[in-house]
């Protein structure tokens, strides 16, 4: 009995949802390995964003991050409750908070620092230099190109919307 090769259309691996899929994993293991397990790549993502945007609302934040509202929200008391960020209710608008970093969650991101070259380093170690410089151009193409399709669309800076 011979079989028949898998057409490239029906071959999971032909598929770059699915090699998405693999790189998002492989990507969050590696995480872990270089940043260990203070934060998730999440709530990093948040407060990154947040040291660059202090003062920014939980609905902008969540839009700069690319995560749902509700996620950013729960995101943002999880880094309360350690100690990273502060919520303040916005004088003029009673329903947000503003949102800035504490001094600890400055030094955290500080100490993890190296721990971010190194994963961006071990992610893209299989690429030669060129490789990798094109591979994010594509890469980055390719998330600005769908960014609208995303169910949550990433914000632009200062908008608060996608």
């Amino acid at each position: 009995m011979t079989t028949e090769p898998i057409p490239d259309h029906l071959d999971l691996y032909q598929h770059p949802g699915h090699l998405l899929r693999r790189a998002q994993q492989i990507s969050v293991a590696l995480f872990y390995d270089e940043l260990g397990t203070e934060l998730t790549p999440v709530q990093y993502a948040i407060l990154s964003r947040l040291a660059e945007h202090p003062g920014i609302d939980q609905v902008s934040l969540a839009g700069l991050a690319a995560i749902d509202t509700s996620t950013g929200a729960t995101v943002c008391v999880r880094l309360e409750e350690k100690g990273l960020l502060e919520r303040k209710v916005i004088p003029h608008n009673r329903r947000q908070r503003a949102l800035t970093i504490t001094p600890a969650g400055v030094r955290l991101l500080a100490e993890l620092e190296a721990g971010a070259q190194r994963l961006r380093d071990r992610l893209l170690a299989p690429l030669a230099p060129a490789e990798r410089r094109k591979f994010m151009a594509l890469l980055t193409k390719l998330v600005d190109g769908n960014n609208a399709q995303s169910r949550v669309p990433l914000a632009s800076p200062g908008t608060g919307d996608g």
